[in-house]
């Protein structure tokens, strides 16, 4: 690997081994190893780190397991579907929907190699690597690091590196890479790819628009959860954002990982979507360059929204907002009756600590987070995408 990217490529087995060196010692480890396996197996986890020696026994050993207790404390259980559009031999761009920092890309890495398949390295803004620690574990299971800040030169170098970066991995045959549709998490349930993404990808391309793209073999992936990590924090942030700009407090986005970790989830469904064709990169390419991006993402998202699973939660919220039962066949009056008793005792929590943030539009801002899907599915099997095709 060029030498050129040492700053954003993920640990080799080597740096891997004096990484695990530095975990064993971080007293965060202890209350990991409490959340994972119950208290007074700090010593076990250690022991068990300590004979790693590289990258792949790090995450069979050690980062499988952590995924699978994850989802067994938090979930209702995991549904998957597509697995077949990844045995077509090729490396892939895993572009995915983005529900939560950690669980997002980290169920996918465990659907492959439950499945016997290599998993991708991940693509993360660096925004959220506090600490050396953090850093640590997340570039020994394969991370790449993102530059999400500097002056808009630095930035525009972190994405010329980046793209050069992951078209490297693609061509090459060396591994596939996972990144999220767009620069954070969704907080309003809309799923919508980012155009910058798109011209990202571009820059380190040959100016063929077919080729450039069909060369990544972009691979849109859908994931969902019936109970949305950090739907309550997601609220107050919107509320907020609505009449400021939105500052995070120091610590903030490590909150919301331990938060997205430990919340309930509920059902969670996975779904691998068949990649971008030469076809469709072709009806794209009939547009002027930026409307190509444009269309691109329309493609993208046409492809998560359809393989998007719909929870009850989904539908309660939709009828709730519409004041109407016209979902009813999708939920039990219990499960409404639940979903309202939760968002209540969450937005009052919330509330309580600031009396100034006004109930009802908060109230509104929370169900919107669930709706807002149906609202996209809908918008989908109408077709539309506000788009003609070129003349």
């Amino acid at each position: 690997m060029n030498e050129k990217y040492d700053s954003i490529r993920p640990y080799n087995d080597a740096e891997t081994i004096q990484a695990i060196s530095r975990i064993i010692k971080a007293p965060e480890l202890d209350s990991i190893s409490d959340f994972l396996y119950g208290p007074g197996q700090a010593e076990r986890l250690r022991k068990a780190l300590a004979g790693i020696s590289n990258v792949h026994q790090f995450q069979a050993s050690v980062m499988a397991g952590a995924i699978k207790t994850i989802l067994g404390k938090t979930s209702s259980g995991l549904s998957i579907e597509g697995v077949d559009a990844l045995r077509d031999g090729r490396k892939h761009v895993f572009l995915s929907n983005h529900r939560d920092i950690i669980l997002d890309p980290a169920i996918i890495q465990l659907v492959l190699f439950d499945s016997d398949m290599p998993t991708t390295e991940i693509a993360v803004g660096d925004n959220l690597i506090s600490n050396s620690f953090i850093e640590d574990i997340f570039r020994s299971n394969r991370m790449i690091k993102v530059a999400r800040g500097g002056t808009p030169r630095q930035r525009y170098m972190s994405s010329a590196l980046l793209s050069s970066y992951m078209r490297e991995c693609i061509t090459t045959g060396r591994c596939s890479v996972w990144i999220a549709q767009r620069n954070g998490r969704s907080k309003d349930g809309h799923d919508h790819t980012e155009q910058g993404l798109m011209k990202m990808f571009e820059m380190s391309g040959n100016g063929d628009f077919i080729k450039d793209f069909g060369d990544l073999s972009i691979l849109p992936t859908a994931v969902s959860y019936q109970y949305e990590p950090c739907d309550f924090l997601k609220a107050r942030e919107v509320y907020i954002s609505r009449r400021e700009h939105y500052v995070k407090k120091p610590g903030e986005d490590t909150m919301s990982i331990l938060t997205g970790v430990t919340q309930f989830k509920g059902h969670i469904a996975l779904h691998f979507c068949e990649p971008v064709t030469d076809k469709e990169l072709e009806r794209c390419a009939m547009y002027e360059k930026n409307e190509r991006f444009t269309a691109l993402t329309e493609v993208i998202d046409s492809k998560i929204y359809a393989n998007y699973r719909l929870w009850d939660t989904n539908y309660i919220a939709y009828d709730i907002q519409n004041g109407n039962e016209s979902s009813s066949a999708n939920y039990t009056p219990q499960a409404r009756a639940e979903f309202l008793e939760r968002m209540k005792e969450g937005l009052s929590a919330i509330v309580e600590k600031d009396p100034d943030i006004d109930m009802d539009e908060l109230s509104e801002i929370f169900l919107s987070i669930y709706a807002n899907p149906v609202h996209s599915a809908h918008a989908h099997q109408a077709g539309d995408t506000g788009r003609s095709c070129p003349a």
